[in-house]
This record gives structure tokens, C-alpha cells and sequence, in this order.
């Protein structure tokens, strides 16, 4: 490969990741105008402001455009949209299960953007209910290794209502009920475990295995909606091993 030709691709593959964390910010501070307008703008009151601000700080959004978003949802400032969340339901190539969770001021758009993605990525939209039962709301906290072990997060939030501790690679996935995120992310400080993320999810009863071909497919139907501003979070039932995944990385 050439020396223009390979700076060509190296920021054609920059513009592409600042695109997306761009988009990133955008849907990031969303998330706290919308919890700011719903539970009010003092952190100290607001569990689920905490986790957004918290979010968006790891990703490195500026603290003015948080500050403005918590103003703006709690009504300090003008200029807050009216979101709405509405998730539609779908099936991706191999009959994966999807739920795409919107965040939109514009109904109309968000259901085309998500027809679309589907359509052009070898997916269909489905009736609500569809693919819904597959799912269940579980809070997810993710904790780095680094510093801790897994003994240590499992007894740190057993009494609080964690339910299992998996080995995400770099990271610990504690799961528990949804109700049960707020006591396990405290239980987690109060042991000094620093968390990465701590979010209610839609987390799939039964997975589908995938090869590497699958695992492209789906990935690309979801980096399709993802690209749309209205869709905030998408989740599937595919299980990808951890050949299947460095096969994926052989492709980058």
C-alpha cells in the first residue's frame, strides 16, 4: 500500500469514528435532558441523571454541553425538545431478535429510519410483541478488571441484589433485576469498585449462535440504526465466540 494511499484510509477511517462519536455526544446528552426533564436536575435526587452525566463524562462530553442539558431538561433554559421513547420491535438476517429504542421529538422520521435500516440490511420490521417476550429489563453495571477480581464485585453486590457476575473480557457484566440497579451501583462505591457504565437494558432469555458471516450481517443491520440520531440503544439475541469475534477483528 502506497503512503497517500494508506493516509487516505487512515482518515477516511478517522472521519468515521469522529462521525460516530459526534453522534455519540448528541445521543449521550439526550439521555440527560430527558432525565433531567423527568426527574428533575439535582444530581443528588436523580440516580438516573448520576448514571447519564456519569456516561457521558467517561466518553469525554464537555461539562458545558452537560450542564446545558441538565438546564434545558429541568427547564432552567430554553430550548429542551419534547423526546419521546418508543421501541419498535424486528427480525435481522437469521431470524435474530431486535428491539430498537428510540429517543425522538419526531415520530414519523424515527419509524422510517428504522424501516429502512431494516429493509436495505436483510432485516424486517415486526408487530409490537413480536420479539418483546424474548427480552426482559435487567440492570447491567460494567466494572473494569483492573484493581478488583470477580470474588470481590460478586460479594460486594450480592446483598444489594445482584444476581450473576459474568467475564466480559476487559470487564465484569453484574447483572440484576432493573429495580436493583441503583442499591448494586451503590453497593459497588461503598466497596471503592469504580464502574464504567451502570444502565437498565433489554437483555435477551435465549441467544442465537452465530458464524462470522452471521456475526457481519447482524453487526451491520445494527450500525445501520444506529446511524440514525433517534435510536439511542439496540439490542439483539446473537451470540458471537470469541473465534468468531477475532475473525471480525482480521477484517478491520
Amino acid at each position: 500500500m502506497s503512503g497517500h494511499s494508506k493516509w487516505a484510509t487512515t482518515k477516511h477511517k478517522k472521519a468515521v469514528v469522529d462521525a460516530k462519536r459526534a453522534k455519540s455526544f448528541a445521543k449521550l446528552i439526550k439521555n440527560i435532558e430527558v432525565a433531567a426533564r423527568t426527574g428533575g436536575g439535582d444530581l443528588s435526587g436523580n440516580p438516573t441523571l448520576v448514571d447519564a452525566v456519569q456516561k457521558a463524562k467517561k466518553t469525554s462530553v464537555p461539562n458545558d454541553n452537560i450542564d446545558r442539558a441538565i438546564k434545558r431538561g429541568s427547564g432552567q433554559e430554553a430550548g429542551g425538545a419534547d423526546y419521546q421513547s418508543i421501541t419498535y420491535e424486528g427480525y435481522g438476517p437469521g431470524g435474530i431478535a431486535v428491539l430498537v429504542e428510540c429517543l425522538t421529538d419526531n415520530r414519523n422520521r424515527a419509524a422510517s429510519d428504522v424501516r429502512v435500516a431494516f429493509t436495505r440490511n436483510g432485516g424486517q420490521m415486526a408487530d409490537p410483541g413480536s420479539v418483546a417476550y424474548i427480552f426482559s429489563r435487567k440492570g447491567v453495571v460494567m466494572v473494569p478488571k483492573e484493581g478488583t477480581d470477580e470474588d470481590a464485585v460478586m460479594e460486594a453486590v450480592l446483598e444489594a441484589g445482584g444476581e450473576e457476575v459474568n467475564d466480559a473480557g476487559d470487564s465484569f457484566e453484574v447483572l440484576s433485576e432493573a429495580t436493583d440497579l441503583v442499591p448494586v451501583r451503590t453497593a459497588l462505591q461503598a466497596a471503592g469498585i469504580d464502574y464504567d457504565s451502570a444502565d437498565v437494558v433489554f437483555y435477551p432469555a435465549t441467544q442465537i449462535a452465530v458464524d462470522a458471516d452471521g456475526a457481519r450481517r447482524i453487526l451491520k443491520l445494527i450500525d445501520a440504526l444506529e446511524d440514525s440520531d433517534d435510536v439511542q440503544n439496540v439490542y439483539a439475541n446473537f451470540d458471537a465466540s470469541d473465534e468468531v469475534l477475532a475473525e471480525l477483528d482480521e477484517d478491520e
